[in-house]
């Protein structure tokens, strides 16, 4: 009775793995399809150029005043377009993010063998391949939400509050109860609460570089512009999320909540679609294949020994529940993550932070890198780098806000003191100056704008006493600087009852007031032409240039008119500033070039000064410089085939960069973009691997990416590749490890049963051992291996190679049969000589796990050869996963409740004995086979 109903159940369970065969079949077919990456279409809607309207044009189309709105119209407005805050969109819940980890191949491959373990009833193998499947859900679980987080770093952005007039008054209100038509009034130090057109500007400078990547405070006005104006030039409008740095102004509110520019990247970063990773793509092809072939195969050999050999149902089930135990890899799942993981610990030690586990895999794929320029490539501290006086042109040593360098003339220092032209020049921008700098714990710092700041630097380098300056020479009165005459000007007395007026601003501004230039000799009529060519060579340095000069003032006038300033002025010099790249940046740009990735440089600044720094940082095209908007004139077919021809791009907004990735992806390129800014998240989610920055990225930038830069350099980068292409090397080396074992014993159960043989070699629960305890010692050496030699001087591998290539796919064919050979052979013998089934398979598990101990030192090097010192002891983690697993063996053979667990005797030195010689075999066999294709490849090279 019961073997009519174990026959039944083994007709059920084949039935079962059929039409499991059937559904993985299916999704097999389904998963060759593969999916097309969408493009990313913005939905239409009306658009109004508000920078390009009169000011009296937009209170007339928004229906409102400069007195501002009625409370009344507020809450009606208020009810019409909902608060002035991002849509969130519904997150999926934890339970059903978490069921989410375990939609994966290899997953439900390893959830197969667990239930079949279960089945087997036993509980302990069981219990430890799900504590495998649980660990790695729990893993992807915390990893999961990247989108989410993104829209929640960008609401973060948005200002709490705002002074808005209402009924006529200017009071302060929550910034979500803006409306469209509200008055906005900003000073120095406020985040704009909305997307504003200036009405009024007095002095206004907002810091935009989140936004448009602009690397220094945009002086705005009210004056129209032209409807086709880029968001980066748009001075008359200030957007929600930006910094007031400067003067005043009032402004009419345009767009709230989803409209405004931030409410639109926000949709960009929701809608765009986040790519898997080559590795997981690679795997869950292999998946679908393994799985198939495992249930084929299953199905086949049942029937096989069913009709041919006569077995009975009860015999076969139990064969071919040890044939797929033995094919499913069941540690491959936790060892590749084990070695991710392992990456992501080395990556940061090297400042690299790994948000997403899979991405450090990518990183070895990468064959273009599209970088920010502002605060990426470049320091984001403006440096002024020459001052050109009438006598000689001078450059300053040092970067950043580090007062800490000197003044060169055709590159040797100078004792700036010596030059009374210098010294001029750089008092006249000390006292003209509204920025002060202060040494802190950890480096000086500027308050005030960046520019300022920089010629505040200068002086200092120059070896003046600021303070001193200041106090001998106090302000009186300024004109502050407005866009719409482009300079500042100061009035100064001295306690001599002195007068003087320093201005300095756009050099086309001040050189237009000046009548005279300052020499050693005294002051002589402008020469126009000289001052404009060291002007053009500032420029092409991708310098911005400023001009400082002085005029007498009246000795006892206390107030500064613009008719002071008209005429007569002086010119003292001309300042460059340039926000120069870092230096560690350079270096890594060469690495990254011998590594055959390309680096585009991808910002929101002019063109000019793009080209200038991608110069200087080595970017390999230079000369030319696509703006935003020849990329709006373009076509995609055209664009894909600019884009591998040009290196620097500016004047470009968040949809050109998301343009670029998507043009590149589809040329089949992996693709890693770094950047800092709310403007750069929409890419950073889209590119294979987005790397932000984690001292000066926004928080929106950092939870659209995959990897954050906890040093903010460049360079570290390039450590992260290397990093990259390790583990995947790593990944692959314990792959060519882990299926050979798994083939050896699948072939071992197979012939079994294609020779009719009345007991297996192997038992279900025994190859379960081999398969769990070498995949945790062995295997896991293997993520420890350090970099192969000339790893950072190979092209990035192909993204669309597939992992088992046809080398590896041969090695591990020769290698499982060696194993089958080997253990076959030995468990034959034993049996015959002996006689005891315990015994045999006791040799035949021993006999196979030896062979994996010496085939694990093959799989050090893929190509390489391994009999030499470093081969053989390189690795201390092998050696010691070695000494290990021989203990666990020792337990296996000899130990009583081991030996009941898993019906095992003990042996004697005997069988250690011819057991190691023959399961030495496969390292002398293997190191042979690599010898020969090294040569034939050598052969066929020459």
């Amino acid at each position: 009775m019961l073997d009519s109903n174990f026959s039944w159940l083994s007709t059920l369970g084949l039935l079962a793995l059929l039409a499991l065969a059937a559904g993985v079949g299916r999704w097999w077919l389904r998963g060759r399809g593969g999916s097309a990456i969408p493009a990313l279409t913005p939905q239409a809607e009306e658009t109004v150029n508000w920078h390009a309207q009169e000011t009296e044009t937009v209170l007339l189309r928004v229906n409102s005043s400069e007195g501002g709105l009625k409370q009344p119209e507020v809450e009606r407005r208020l009810a019409e377009h909902g608060p002035n805050k991002l849509p969130e969109a519904k997150p999926r819940s934890p339970l059903m993010r978490f069921l989410a980890q375990f939609h994966n191949v290899l997953i439900y491959v390893l959830i197969v063998a667990g239930v079949v373990t279960a089945l087997l009833q036993h509980w302990l193998d069981a219990g430890v391949i799900f504590g495998v499947v649980l660990i790695n859900a729990i893993i992807g679980f915390v990893q999961e939400g990247k989108a989410e987080d993104a829209l929640k770093a960008i609401r973060g952005m948005l200002s709490p509050h705002a002074r808005v007039w209402r009924d006529g008054r200017l009071v302060t209100v929550e910034a979500t109860e803006l409306v469209p038509g509200d008055l906005v009034a900003l000073q120095s130090g406020d985040k704009v609460p909305a997307d504003l057109r200036l009405l009024r500007a007095k002095g206004i400078d907002i810091e935009e570089a989140a936004l448009t990547g602009e690397s220094v405070p945009v002086a705005k006005g009210t004056d129209p512009l032209n409807a086709d104006t880029a968001l980066a030039d748009r001075r008359c409008m200030a957007y929600s999320g930006t910094l007031v740095t400067h003067g005043q102004g009032t402004g009419i509110v345009v767009a709230t909540g989803a409209g405004t520019e931030i409410g639109r990247i926000s949709a960009m970063v929701a809608d765009v679609q986040q790519l898997t990773t080559p590795l997981l793509r690679q795997m869950a092809q292999f998946g679908r294949w393994l799985t198939l072939a495992i249930l084929v195969i299953a199905a086949a050999s049942f029937a096989f020994g069913l009709l041919v050999r006569d077995y009975s149902a009860a015999d076969m089930f139990l064969a071919s529940v040890g044939l797929a135990v033995a094919a499913i890899p069941e540690g491959l799942p936790a060892i590749m993550t084990i070695t991710l993981a392992i990456g992501v610990q080395r990556m940061a030690g090297r400042n690299a932070i790994i948000r997403r586990l899979p991405a450090v895999e990518t990183l070895g794929t990468v064959g273009v890198i599209c970088s920010d320029k502002t605060g990426t490539l470049t320091r984001n501290e403006m440096t002024v780098g020459t001052v050109a006086t009438q006598e000689r042109r001078l450059s300053l040593s040092g970067t950043g806000y580090d007062p800490h360098g000197v003044f060169m003339a055709e590159d040797e220092s100078i004792d700036a003191q010596d030059d009374p032209l210098l010294i001029e020049a750089l008092r006249g921008v000390t006292l003209c100056n509204d920025a002060s700098l202060e040494q802190r714990e950890g480096g000086w710092r500027v308050h005030g704008g960046p520019m300022e700041g920089a010629l505040m630097v200068a002086a200092v380098k120059g070896g003046l006493d600021t303070e001193l300056i200041t106090k001998e020479l106090p302000r009186t009165d300024l004109i502050p600087f407005e866009s719409s005459h482009k300079f500042m000007a100061t009035l100064h007395h001295s306690h001599a009852s002195e007068s003087f007026i320093f201005v300095k601003g756009a050099p086309e501004a001040v050189l237009e007031r000046c009548a005279s230039e300052r020499t050693r000799d005294g002051d002589r009529p402008l020469d126009l032409d000289a001052w404009q060519q060291r002007m053009e060579v500032m420029a092409e340095a991708g310098q911005r240039v400023l001009a400082v000069a002085v005029k007498p003032g009246e000795p006892h006038r206390g107030d500064l008119d613009f008719k002071d300033v008209e005429h007569g002025l002086t010119l003292l010099g001309l300042f460059g500033l340039m926000d120069p790249p870092r230096e560690e940046a350079i270096a890594a740009v060469r690495v990254c070039q011998q590594a055959g990735i390309r680096v585009k440089m991808i910002t929101g600044d002019h063109a000019t000064t793009a080209k200038a720094i991608a110069r200087q940082i080595g970017l390999c095209s230079t000369e030319t410089a696509l703006t935003g908007r020849e990329l709006d004139a373009m076509e995609d077919v055209e664009l894909q085939r600019r884009v591998s021809e040009v290196d620097v791009y500016a004047r470009v907004t968040p949809e050109h960069k998301l343009r670029l990735v998507q043009r590149l992806q589809e040329a089949g390129i992996v693709v890693a973009m770094t950047g800092d800014g709310v403007n750069d998240a929409p890419a950073l989610k889209r590119a294979d691997v987005g790397v932000a920055m984690g001292i000066n990225g926004t928080e929106a930038a950092k939870e659209a990416s995959e990897m954050v830069l906890a040093d903010d350099n460049f360079a570290s980068i390039a450590n992260a590749v290397e990093e990259g292409r390790t583990v995947y090397d790593n990944l692959r080396k314990a792959i060519l490890f882990i299926l050979p074992t798994n083939g050896g014993e699948a072939l071992v159960v197979l012939g079994a049963i294609l020779f009719g043989f009345q007991q297996f070699p192997l038992t279900p629960v025994q190859i379960l051992w081999v398969n769990m305890i070498t995949a945790v010692t062995l295997a896991l050496a293997l993520a420890f291996e350090p970099p192969e030699p000339g790893v950072m001087s190979r092209p990035p591998r192909d993204s669309r190679q597939p992992v088992l290539s046809p080398t590896f796919l041969w090695r591990i064919g020769y290698v499982s049969l060696i194993l089958m050979v080997g253990t076959f052979s030995l468990f034959l013998l034993d049996h015959w000589l002996n006689g005891s089934i315990e015994q045999a398979r006791t040799v035949a598990v021993n006999t196979l796990v030896m062979f994996e101990i010496f085939y694990l030192f093959n799989s050090r090097y893929m190509e390489a050869p391994v009999l030499n010192l470093r081969g053989l002891f390189g690795n201390r983690y092998v050696l010691l996963a070695v000494v290990l697993l021989i203990l666990f063996q020792i337990a296996f053979t000899y130990w009583g409740p081991l030996q009941m667990l898993f019906g095992t005797a003990a042996l004697g030195a005997g069988h250690w004995l011819l057991i190691v010689l023959v399961a030495s075999s496969v390292l002398f066999i293997v190191e042979h086979e690599k010898r020969r294709v090294l040569q034939r490849r050598a052969l066929e090279s020459g």
